[in-house]
């Protein structure tokens, strides 16, 4: 049983060195903190601030305990071993194998390791010039993404949506929760470009289309991001979405502009004035957030305006006619079946920008 033990020592040396790197002990002492602080009447007074601790423990857990069931199970291999003779060696051989392809899924995490990866993420999807075409090609984005968010059991909050004339949608924003979604998503910002018969055009004639997703972090505390007060303008207006009487004939959408690079966010789905500030405040500290990264300064207070990648920066080509092709232009990786990508097969285009990041 020497050689399967020196195999279990191997594999129980990597996974302990991945553990520190991620932090785990750490996280589970935050996790027991916070079980204490929700566990306590008080801290419910202030519903707001509860929930966002309870939804902080849940994503630590869910975080963790892979990781702790694991260490359970190479500790219980571990005593297996000692007491075990050779009749036991196939089977302790598939546990082994079974552990180690575990591990291999749980090392994916140590790709996550940016500033903002283990963040939720705020999603935007904008149509691009081209009316109707563009509108319908930034619908079919919305239900890819929605497939693949759901096939990977995350939480999707709508924020905005605004739906096109004839079809397809002008904008729509959605946050999504989950464990590393921005580290996981953040491959996807960028410019989209669809090749395909236009379903619109009475002669059938090959269209391209063009559409905008934007990644960004949801960063919700100031503390976080500092951004001078005096640096925003702040603007009120009626809404003109759903929900309601009162929605509708009182000012509660706002638009938010960071006058030093002109960045601007409006929001109008919440019922206040209040919840559509701090939403569009949320999303502005991610837009400026995304900003910083692509050009690598080293403040808000550096940044420059209309230097962000937004409409120059096309990531992906998907080719439904004259032949059938996905392919991601940053790492050249390729799909051949661009229905079950736009269905939210999107596991091999964003392991392969992962992989090469």
């Amino acid at each position: 049983m020497q050689e399967l033990q020196k195999k279990l020592d191997i594999l129980a040396e990597d996974f302990e060195k991945a553990y520190a790197k991620l932090e785990i002990e750490e996280k589970i002492s935050r996790l027991e903190q916070l079980e204490k602080e929700v566990a306590e009447p008080e801290v419910w007074r202030d519903v707001e601030k509860a929930t966002a601790k309870n939804q902080e423990l849940a994503k630590l857990n869910d975080e963790t305990q892979p990781w702790v069931l694991l260490r359970t199970q190479l500790e219980d291999i571990r005593e297996l071993i000692e007491i075990s003779d050779d009749s036991l060696r196939n089977e302790i051989t598939g546990q082994i194998d079974a552990m180690k392809g575990s591990f291999d899924e749980l090392k994916k995490s140590l790709r996550f390791t940016g500033p903002y990866d283990d963040k939720d993420a705020i999603v935007r999807i904008t149509s691009g010039a081209g009316g109707t075409e563009a509108m319908d090609w930034a619908s079919m984005l919305e239900r890819m993404y929605l497939r693949y968010f759901e096939n990977k059991g995350f939480k999707v909050t709508l924020l905005e949506r605004v739906a096109g004339e004839e079809a397809g949608i002008k904008t729509a924003v959605y946050e999504v929760s989950g464990v590393n979604v921005y580290g996981l998503l953040k491959s996807e910002h960028g410019v989209h470009r669809l090749v395909r018969l236009s379903p619109f055009n009475a002669n059938n004639l090959r269209q391209t289309s063009f559409a905008l997703v934007e990644i960004l972090p949801v960063i919700k505390a100031n503390t976080e991001v500092m951004i001078d007060e005096k640096d925003l303008r702040i603007d009120v207006y009626h809404s003109g979405g759903h929900g309601g009487q009162s929605v509708n004939t009182t000012n509660s959408a706002v638009r938010i502009t960071h006058i030093p690079t002109n960045t601007v966010v409006a929001i109008q789905n919440e019922r206040s004035q209040l919840q559509n500030k701090e939403k569009a405040m949320e999303i502005l500290r991610g837009k400026l957030v995304q900003m910083q990264l692509e050009q690598h300064a080293a403040t808000i207070g550096e940044l420059r305006a209309g230097e962000s990648a937004g409409w120059g920066q096309q990531i992906r080509n998907y080719v439904l006619q004259p032949y059938k092709l996905v392919k991601d232009t940053r790492t050249g990786y390729e799909e051949t079946d661009p229905d079950a990508v736009l269905d939210g097969k999107l596991d091999g285009l964003i392991e392969a920008y992962l992989e090469n990041a």
